[in-house]
């Protein structure tokens, strides 16, 4: 099959161009490598330097592929970010996509899988969270998929777009040649084990006031291996299903605190904490249900322990910072 994976050279989306290619599918990476760089994308893939909003490339490209899917992850993914630049996250992640829905029309490409969020959802009633549960985002991130998800239902209805929106949670871990880095870095694992590397002094907690058994907030985290499985199911079930919305998740919650004491036993190191204010937009508690996923796709996460996630991960960064 052939694939146009934009955000290919990010972590997750990189991630599942690396394993389409081991699978033997060809694959072309686009990807402005605004917040990665040309190392980052996978060997053994087409590699195209431009942005989704420019469409006289982005249409050049697909009349001349010609593939059968886009996988979609090229965006901005910083949610205390997008509440200090909101308009940037719009501009990335809304009308830029939209600029790639018409691109696609244009050049006749009608399969689409989408790199949506658990923050549609906001600050849940109920955990664990079913794609039926109202949409209401906290912050300007969850908003501006929001509304790439709200375009994608009246492209299937007008347009015939067959498409799958993955709304994932917190994604950790490594693959044994690709783990999560950032720059800047944001998220809790990678900013975890900097601190057990020696690259940072301590690690952050932003409030610890939260109606939590330990007052931080509670996610749910999934192994990239399992997550990038799950949009390789989703892309072959376009097949025999013309749209989906689904969860991924491994339906367990998981506090700071207890991610970061679980670094602890993993790394062996003591990990200083810092307790600073609560960041704007920052939901309580979000744990996916993934019942629909595991009945619609066969999906069945492998690698669900926290401290195997993180033991993914704490081996690859050691791999990265150790090399000279």
């Amino acid at each position: 099959m052939k694939i146009l994976v934009t955000g290919g050279a990010g972590y997750v989306g990189g991630s599942v161009a690396a394993i389409l290619v081991e699978r033997g599918h060809c694959v072309t990476v686009l990807d402005n490598l605004c917040r990665s760089t040309r190392s980052q994308v996978p060997p053994g893939v087409a590699f195209v330097e431009a942005d989704i909003a420019d469409r006289t490339k982005v249409e050049a490209l697909l009349r001349d592929l010609q593939p059968d899917s886009v996988m979609h992850f090229a965006a901005l993914i910083e949610a205390g970010e997008s509440m200090q630049r909101p308009e940037a996250y719009f501009r990335n992640n809304t009308a830029s996509t939209l600029s790639l829905l018409e691109s696609m029309l244009a050049a006749n490409v009608r399969r689409l899988v989408f790199s949506s969020t658990a923050a549609v959802y906001g600050e849940p009633k109920s955990t664990p969270i079913e794609e039926s549960a109202e949409l209401a985002p906290s912050n300007a991130y969850g908003e501006s998929k929001l509304l790439v998800e709200h375009m994608l239902q009246w492209f299937h209805r007008v347009h015939g777009l067959r498409y799958a929106s993955l709304r994932y949670f917190n994604v950790g871990g490594a693959l044994p040649s690709r783990g999560e880095a950032h720059d800047p870095e944001t998220h809790l694992i990678p900013l975890i084990l900097d601190v057990a590397l020696g690259r940072r002094k301590s690690i952050a907690i932003y409030g610890d006031d939260y109606p939590t058994p330990d007052g931080t907030c509670v996610r749910d985290y999934v192994h990239i291996k399992d997550l990038a499985e799950a949009h390789i199911l989703a892309l072959n079930a376009l097949d025999a299903h013309t749209r989906m919305i689904l969860n991924l998740g491994n339906g367990s919650g998981f506090s700071v605190k207890e991610v970061i004491e679980a670094a602890r036993v993993v790394t062996g190191h003591p990990i200083p904490v810092v307790i600073e204010g609560r960041r704007a937009g920052d939901p309580v508690r979000l744990v996916a249900s993934s019942e629909q996923a595991r009945s619609i796709l066969g999906w069945q996460p492998q690698h669900s322990e926290l401290n195997e996630i993180i033991a993914s991960a704490w081996e690859w960064h050691q791999q990265r910072y150790s090399r000279p």
